[in-house]
């Protein structure tokens, strides 16, 4: 008669988890959720707002990002994507649209004691006063809108007329640009100039 200890180990090994059999098939299942890995905690400092501090902080090192609506957005949809940044640059009609060549909209600004200072590079932009507009609102919303005047397919120069074989310049048409200065601002003190070398600069005092 076999002992009670001895029936009691050969109950427990009939009880474990059954061998691998080799000749089974491999199931491939996709995980429920998943979130970027941010390394292992430390003993003293891992809660739930710390992992969750970690992960904000990794996304905010996202670099330059493009945003891309439909032809046929709202302009109230858009406005809420302008509304969304503080550091953005919208762009809009012929100035979104150019592939090579100058880019429209490049932008530097530079901040004083008591003003913020704007440069935007606006090169084929025409440069009358009648369909060119820049205008500061008082919140430091910079819009600019004009229209561009380069690449045409056809061309017409001192009674001549050529026929473009290229065409990498910004296409002509309406364009919007806007962006936003780091606060607001005094929009009664402003002023600007719009050189021949296509640079528009502006100045405006602090609120």
């Amino acid at each position: 008669m076999a002992s009670p200890l001895r029936r009691g180990r050969s109950r427990r090994e009939n009880n474990g988890p059954e061998p691998i059999n080799p000749q089974q098939a491999i199931l491939a299942v996709a995980p429920l959720n998943s979130v970027p890995y941010i390394g292992p905690p430390t003993p003293h400092s891992y809660t739930a707002s710390s992992a969750t501090k970690r992960y904000t902080e990794t996304l905010e090192k996202v670099g330059p990002a493009m945003i891309f609506l439909p032809s046929l957005s709202s302009q109230e949809e858009w406005n809420n994507v302008v509304a969304a940044t503080r550091v953005g640059v919208a762009l809009t009609g012929s100035a979104a649209m150019g592939k090579i060549g100058p880019v429209i909209g490049l932008m530097d600004i530079g901040e004083s004691k008591d003003s913020y200072f704007f440069r935007v590079s606006l090169p084929g932009v025409a440069r009358d006063e009648n369909g060119f507009r820049c205008d500061v609102e008082p919140d430091g919303k910079v819009v600019i809108k004009g229209v561009t005047t380069t690449g045409e397919k056809i061309v017409c120069k001192n009674s001549q007329v050529f026929q473009m074989h290229t065409q990498n310049l910004c296409p002509p048409g309406h364009f919007s640009i806007s962006f936003q200065l780091p606060g607001p601002v005094d929009q009664q003190q402003f002023s600007g100039s719009f050189g021949i070398d296509g640079i528009l600069e502006g100045i405006v005092r602090k609120r």
